[in-house]
């Protein structure tokens, strides 16, 4: 299922929660896409929603601020798609950013689009809320109207053919319609550089082992095409002109509060059991006492754990 559509992002998501490969994926995927996987890059997207739903949670402040600065480059949309919606945490933020708008959460796992109705439904955007479930970026072509804007929340990343599927979201705007995506940014961080046990430097170390799983992971999907991410370059072979690029930060200082914390465990956990015997003996043992909740110097009870992360966005636009 490494090709199913979370998340980022909103994601992100967002497994790749910790790097700035935009791993938040979907947005709901965002978002956690930890690749929790160790050599296995396959990523059962239903068993991590709610990992990826705590870390778009987590992480609306971030997006919050990304809708708002599209809010400002946007008219008012009739018809908005989220596509790689994941469990919808990002797609209801934009029914609640644009009022007016229709909101479709576009996304491989039907089991997240369950989570992304329910959620809709909760808040209140049931009306106006609708899913397509199916492999991006194929399904598009059952939407029945074009998008107004289009968003990709750190999806785009587990298609093989990046600059296919912008050229397929570029098809499915509307003349003037905007699309929106996603990818880069920095490597999330949670811990200081020197724990006081173990090696400085964990997360550098773990940084660069994501890294690895991040490329075996692109080179696994269906179709793969390796691609330089110059995401402005790419926009603009689509067809689509204006590109403006923005990152936005998530800076949720220590002392962590108890969400971020749950939040953060559960990203060093899925990194521990996932890179196996990728990860030095000392560092394990690091991770461990990092995860014990009896600990003081644990991430559950230390004083001094926090969240700072980095997305960034690419915007163009189709001409009229």
């Amino acid at each position: 299922m490494a090709h199913q559509q979370h998340a980022h992002h909103g994601d992100e998501s967002n497994t790749h929660g910790r790097h700035g490969h935009g791993h938040d994926g979907h947005d709901g995927h965002d978002h956690g896409h930890h690749h929790g996987h160790g050599h296995d890059t396959d990523i059962d997207w239903a068993e991590m929603a709610p990992l990826l739903e705590a870390q778009a949670e987590l992480f609306t402040p971030l997006y919050e601020r990304a809708l708002t600065w599209l809010a400002r480059e946007v008219t008012e949309p009739g018809l908005i798609v989220d596509a790689g919606s994941g469990p919808g945490v990002v797609s209801c933020l934009f029914a609640e950013t644009f009022p007016g708008a229709r909101v479709l959460a576009v996304d491989g796992s039907e089991p997240l689009l369950e989570r992304a109705r329910a959620r809709a439904a909760r808040l209140g955007h049931g009306d106006r809320f609708g899913t397509l479930a199916g492999e991006l970026p194929g399904i598009l072509d059952e939407m029945d109207y074009p998008a107004d804007l289009m968003w990709a929340g750190r999806s785009l990343h587990h298609l093989g053919d990046q600059r296919a599927a912008l050229a397929a979201f570029a098809e499915r705007l509307a003349p003037g319609g905007t699309l929106a995506i996603m990818e880069g940014g920095l490597p999330s961080r949670f811990l200081p550089r020197d724990l006081g046990f173990g090696r400085p430097g964990l997360e550098a170390r773990l940084d660069a082992l994501e890294a690895e799983w991040f490329a075996r992971m692109r080179a696994d999907l269906p179709g793969s095409v390796a691609e330089a991410e110059d995401w402005a370059a790419l926009l603009n072979t689509a067809g689509l002109k204006h590109t403006r690029t923005r990152s936005f930060l998530l800076d949720l200082p220590a002392p962590a509060s108890d969400r971020a914390r749950a939040y953060i465990a559960a990203s060093l956990t899925r990194l521990r059991d996932g890179f196996g015997d990728a990860l030095d003996a000392d560092d394990r043992a690091t991770l461990d006492r990092l995860l014990d909740p009896q600990d003081p110097a644990g991430v559950h009870r230390r004083p001094d754990v926090f969240v700072l992360a980095a997305h960034t966005v690419h915007t163009a636009v189709k001409p009229a």
